[in-house]
């Protein structure tokens, strides 16, 4: 049956009044957001989806949030915490809201590829897919997003190598990629780079660490494979309030400036770093990881300020410095002093110290070149020998 005139005329007056009244969105993105909608749901006991209605204002669902006509901010999923995540992909189509500046995910079960559409997002300062399954590489296509400030895929299963087009975006402050299954080698930023954190921990990389940009206040590089010098890196990172190298098999001598740095942490801890410690001023960093790694020489007293001090499984000589017993026993900032199986030949506590620790203070000095002075509680990973065999401290007379 053919339409007349006047009938494809009411037709189009009645779906063009529809929109109007029903969506003040531009209809490309209302149509982007029912494909998203149809290839995500809620997890069992989230109502997320609930209210997204679309006989109403789009802009008025939970995490959509929109300026004029468009898009601005999608923010999926309830974000309170302890709340069910969304399941599902993510739809391509989330390229099409071409005005967005936010993107995120809350933690779930969203499976799936990263969509290589949000190359298409120009305006995108801020994504974050964190917590959820996504699978497979980081698209190449990400480092071509200008305004990219933060991002955040942290927690999920991706594979493959971080692209190298990521290190060159000229607005990267965050870039935080943990927690994944990630190979290959850190990209090389260049010294322009605004970049403030770099957490790259628990992955596959293999490399060695680049030159970084001296702009980071945060750097996590734990929980890899990688290998060679760091010194000549770390001299550079005098604005890192936080530092963990941990679980590498970085080796070579730690720089005596690091201990100058504004610190809150610095874990070097099970690594094969060799040498001295030799802080030149007095360490004011409240916790200083150097366990399991080849350290050697004598003690510092400029540690004595430090509040969690771990020293063990190294090559540590001579005897523990006064100033470090004073600050555990008395009523110092020293709270934890871990000495146990190094090469140390004494430790001076007073009778009445030795008593009993105070509350709250942790000290092991087994498996040393000494009988303990006194008897507290070790880790039980430290084992029940108290000493050292004899043959292995050919300077000490038991």
């Amino acid at each position: 049956m053919e339409l007349t005139a006047a009938a494809l005329l009411a037709t189009a007056l009645f779906f063009s009044n529809f929109f109007t009244a029903l969506s003040i969105l531009d209809p490309v993105d209302f149509l982007a957001l029912q494909s998203i909608r149809k290839s995500l749901d809620d997890m069992p006991g989230s109502n997320f989806f609930e209210a997204w209605d679309f006989t109403a204002d789009p802009c008025g669902f939970p995490g959509v949030f929109c300026a004029g006509d468009r898009v601005q901010a999608l923010a999926l999923g309830d974000p309170r915490a302890g709340s069910p995540g969304l399941m599902g992909r993510l739809d391509p189509a989330i390229g099409r809201l071409s005005a967005l500046s936010e993107l995120s995910l809350v933690p779930g079960r969203v499976t799936g590829s990263i969509p290589n559409t949000i190359a298409s997002l120009a305006n995108l300062r801020f994504l974050a897919l964190s917590k959820n399954f996504l699978s497979g590489s980081i698209p190449d296509s990400i480092g071509s997003l200008s305004n990219l400030h933060t991002l955040d895929l942290s927690f999920n299963q991706l594979t493959g190598t971080i692209p190298q087009s990521i290190s060159n975006l000229p607005s990267l402050a965050n870039l935080v990629l943990c927690h994944n299954q990630l190979s290959g080698s850190i990209p090389q930023f260049p010294e322009s780079s605004p970049l403030l954190r770099l957490d790259l921990k628990h992955n596959q990389i293999t490399s060695q660490v680049p030159n970084l940009p001296s702009t980071l206040q945060y750097l996590s590089l734990s929980s890899n494979q990688l290998m060679g010098q760091v010194d000549s890196v770390l001299v550079k990172l005098n604005r890192l309030n936080f530092l963990d190298l941990a679980m590498n098999q970085l080796e070579g001598p730690i720089p005596p400036s690091i201990f100058t740095y504004p610190l809150n942490s610095l874990q070097l801890q099970r690594n094969l770093f060799d040498g001295t410690l030799g802080p030149e001023n007095e360490v004011q960093i409240p916790l200083v990881d150097l366990s399991f790694n080849r350290l050697w020489g004598p003690i510092s007293p400029l540690l004595a300020s430090v509040s969690q001090l771990y020293l063990n499984n190294n090559r540590f000589t001579g005897e523990v410095p006064a100033r470090l017993v004073q600050e555990l026993m008395g009523s110092g900032r020293m709270q934890v002093l871990y000495l146990q199986h190094n090469f140390l030949t004494g430790i001076e506590i007073s009778p009445a110290s030795a008593v009993s620790l105070p509350a709250g203070a942790s000290l092991c000095l087994q498996f040393n070149c000494m009988v303990p002075p006194v008897g507290t509680p070790c880790p039980l990973k430290a084992g029940t020998q108290k000493t050292r065999p004899a043959d292995q401290c050919p300077e000490w007379r038991g």
